[in-house]
């Protein structure tokens, strides 16, 4: 990590807060590099970060932290930890294009409560890219309206094992292959999914750890490892 916004991202992976992040102006630093860390090839995420401010903004802080100046130091080491929080939203807003910025507001307004608490509550139990995978088939189908296609293509892309079966012979019905054992947590996950993408006319049936068999698939069709459709 050499940058603020290395950091940043870093933290946000680790299922961290950037608010956590503590600012502070480095006393020790190598001109060469932004953050001064103990290890040059740290990966772990310390709260307090020493920054070498002028790596990249001589401009902002010139004279902010001169030796001579003494005066309202608590006040200036605030005000620097303030504004790196604002330099690094701005690094992180960099390159975004137009579609992540929708993929920002919808994952915002789903933490606002805007989809409802349970919605609210089931998207803490997601990291946060499988958050940005939610978000941008959200707004595929708000463009597309293909609800089952995004209701598969999220499912394979959160439960790398997991299919999903059409059944619209006698009912419109999805049958859910997870490939996991069942437990809260990923029952919680699978209902967030469910409730943002299923169509109303479709119901349910899901198979956790077992498969149901399949005739011709050899991999569906073990002894003690299939269950009855």
């Amino acid at each position: 990590m050499n940058y603020v916004w290395d950091l940043v991202i870093k933290t946000e992976q680790k299922g961290l807060e950037r608010k956590g992040l503590y600012f502070t102006p480095a006393k020790v630093y190598s001109p060469y590099m932004e953050l001064s860390l103990p290890d040059l090839n740290a990966t772990l995420v310390d709260r307090e970060i020493e920054v070498n401010a002028d790596y990249r903004f001589t401009n902002i802080f010139d004279g902010m932290f001169d030796l001579d100046y003494e005066e309202c130091a608590e006040l200036r080491v605030a005000l620097f930890d303030i504004m790196m929080h604002f330099l690094a939203d701005v690094d992180l807003s960099q390159g975004m294009n137009l579609r992540e910025y929708y993929i920002r507001f919808i994952l915002r307004d789903i933490e606002d409560g805007l989809f409802g608490d349970e919605v609210k509550h089931g998207l803490t139990l997601f990291t946060r890219n499988e958050r940005e995978v939610i978000a941008a088939n959200l707004l595929r189908l708000y463009e597309t309206g293909e609800a089952v296609y995004l209701l598969k293509d999220t499912m394979r892309k959160l439960f790398k094992r997991s299919t999903i079966y059409v059944n619209c012979e006698e009912k419109d019905e999805l049958v859910f292959y997870v490939g996991q054992k069942r437990t809260e947590a990923v029952e919680a996950r699978i209902e967030l999914v469910r409730r943002l993408f299923l169509p109303v006319r479709f119901v349910t049936e899901i198979y956790w750890e077992y498969h149901f068999g399949l005739l011709d698939v050899e991999e569906t069709m073990q002894i003690d490892r299939i269950a009855l459709y």
